[in-house]
This record gives C-alpha cells, sequence and structure tokens, in this order.
C-alpha cells in the first residue's frame, strides 16, 4: 500500500527540525524530560539513518533551526516558548548550544536554514522556495517537538500545498503523555503518521529524486 504522500512517486524532502545542542542534548539543554524522550527512544540515530537514505535516494535533507543574534534583535517574544529562549540567552549565535546535535552534523549537500523567530520552519526562511525549487511535494518531518515545531511544520506545510510525512519514532516530546496524545489525535489529522523503516522503504521503491535543472 506503501506510505501516503510518498506512494506515488511524489519528490519528498527530510525536515530536521531544531535538533540543536539547547534542545536535546543533555549537555547543554534546560528540557530534561525532552532530552530524556529523544534518548530512550533513539531519535538522533534513526533520523542519522534516515537522512542518509534520503542522500542515497538523491533527496534534500533541511535542518531547521532557530539562532538568536547576541543582541536579541529581531526575535519577538510574544509567547512562553520564545521568552523562555531569549531569557536563557540559549542558541544564540556563535555559543556551542546553538549547534546542531553532533550525531546530525550536516553534509556539504545539504541546507541549513536558519531563522531568528518563530515557531515553525517555514517562518522567515527560504524553505518553502528551496522546496519548490526542487518540486517537493511531500515534506517528512522530524526532530522536536511533538508539542509544538513538529505539528507547526505540518500545518505550515498543508498550508502550502505540500503533504506531511512524521515517522513516529523520529519525533519526540517534552513527555511521553504529551507526545501520545499528539500522535494519536492531532498530528492524524495534517499528516501521516507511519515510521522511519516505512518510509526508506518508500524511497527505495521510488525513482532516484534528482534535482531538476538549473535556471
Amino acid at each position: 500500500m506503501g506510505v501516503r504522500g510518498l506512494d506515488r512517486g511524489e519528490r519528498a524532502a527530510l525536515i530536521i527540525n531544531e535538533c540543536q545542542n539547547a534542545m536535546i542534548n543533555q549537555d547543554f539543554s534546560h528540557n530534561a524530560g525532552l532530552v530524556d524522550e529523544v534518548r530512550t527512544r533513539g531519535v538522533v540515530t534513526r533520523i542519522a539513518s534516515l537522512a542518509e537514505a534520503f542522500r542515497a535516494a538523491g533527496g534534500l535533507v533541511v535542518h531547521s533551526t532557530i539562532v538568536l543574534r547576541p543582541d536579541g534583535a529581531g526575535t519577538a517574544t510574544p509567547c512562553l516558548l520564545l521568552a523562555a529562549l531569549a531569557k536563557r540567552a540559549a542558541c544564540v549565535e556563535g555559543r556551542p548550544d546553538a549547534e546542531i546535535h553532533p550525531g546530525l552534523t550536516p553534509h556539504d549537500e545539504d541546507f541549513v536554514l536558519r531563522r531568528v523567530h518563530g515557531l515553525s520552519p517555514f517562518h522567515g526562511t527560504e524553505l518553502e522556495s528551496v522546496l519548490r525549487q526542487r518540486e517537493v511535494r511531500t515534506v517528512v518531518v522530524t526532530g522536536v517537538s511533538t508539542n509544538v515545531g513538529v505539528p507547526g511544520a505540518c500545518l505550515e506545510a498543508a498550508n502550502r500545498g505540500l503533504s506531511a510525512v512524521v515517522p513516529a519514532d523520529c519525533v519526540a516530546g517534552s513527555s511521553r503523555e504529551i507526545h501520545d496524545f499528539q500522535l494519536t489525535h492531532i498530528l492524524p489529522l495534517l499528516a501521516t503518521v507511519t515510521s522511519a523503516a516505512e518510509v526508506a522503504a518508500a524511497l527505495t521503491e521510488a525513482p532516484e529524486q534528482a534535482p531538476p535543472p538549473a535556471v
């Protein structure tokens, strides 16, 4: 039957959302619940393997990060999440906690899209333009968190006419209860919920996703 959104040879991209030291690395993060969920569920290893499958299939891998300026310019604090980042001076440019987790170091062919504000990988970045240029029809959303970032990315994708796929073993929330609720009640309304193995299998069945010729 395949994975809906990947079952007709759709060109896909992998989005790795906010897998930064400040979010998921126990040496830097203030969110012990999220760190523990990521660690115990082996999320980093699974994302890394899925990223390799995308690269092997000629698919696009996108690392979406939030990196604040040292002077705070451009980062408004209208909600608790952004206010907490600003108050702790977390994810500030040039500091180790803003860096991508070492288990997910980008490859040369990957895209790293940084923003200074907002809660979605689409906000204030070139993500949509990059996807359109590569003729992507489906985004596979991984990373953190299932509280806000992952459903936010799926919602923004749907608003742009893109299908979203979420491998449940490649995402995590701040607690198992929140994660399970989102995977059961919210994310299925926005995306196809599946597994990393199913996504990788769909990639091997599809034709190689070579980028379209440059204009």
